[in-house]
């Protein structure tokens, strides 16, 4: 008979282990329904062990949504060559499949954002300062739009129409295609800067 032995992960290791099964199961669940039971049962550990890594509930649904907000920035990077509008849409096409793919954890984010939890606010805001800046950050091909305090307001009133769109097209597409909605996303901002002035 052979014995076979599971390897043992540091402290840190099992930590993130266990925010990546976090963020996993918050895609298809709200973060009232990440429990610290449903985590420890999916991860085969105690409740204690949870607690010890992350204290209370609350922390760790703070440690999965920073984990998820994370994954979300590293993953709608533009790239780091190409004209500014199609780096955008490469952007907003990871932002759109992102969402869509983790639509219930996405929109309790918001729920608990909108709802009071400072902590939770403070994830999302950093969220949407970083996806807005890349806006204005140049490269060789120049910018898609100018810097100024008029453009920073009007993207700011962008992206929170791009999370609305999103979400009210992830509950109910109503007829519009995926590639459509894409083009609507990236087109309007360019639109509404030069609408605005």
């Amino acid at each position: 008979m052979t014995a076979t032995t599971r390897a043992r992960l540091s402290p840190e290791e099992r930590r993130s282990q266990l925010l990546d099964l976090g963020v996993r199961l918050m895609a298809t669940r709200s973060l009232d329904e990440l429990s610290i039971d449903l985590l420890a049962e999916e991860a085969g550990i105690s409740r204690g062990l949870l607690y010890h890594y992350f204290g209370s509930k609350q922390a760790f649904h703070e440690a999965v949504v920073r984990r998820a907000a994370d994954d979300l920035i590293a993953q709608t990077a533009p790239p780091a060559e190409g004209e500014p509008l199609e780096r955008l849409q490469v952007s907003v096409t990871a932002y759109v499949d992102y969402v869509l793919a983790n639509f219930d954890g996405y929109v309790s984010l918001l729920k608990g954002a909108a709802g009071g939890n400072d902590a939770l606010r403070a994830i999302y805001e950093e969220v949407r300062a970083v996806l807005s800046e890349r806006i204005f950050l140049e490269d060789p091909n120049g910018q898609l739009i100018a810097d100024t305090p008029h453009n920073r307001l009007v993207v700011r009133g962008w992206s929170a129409m791009t999370e609305e769109v999103v979400i009210a097209w992830g509950t109910d597409p109503a007829g519009v295609s995926r590639d459509e909605l894409l083009a609507i996303i990236a087109t309007a901002l360019p639109a509404l800067v030069a609408s605005a002035g």
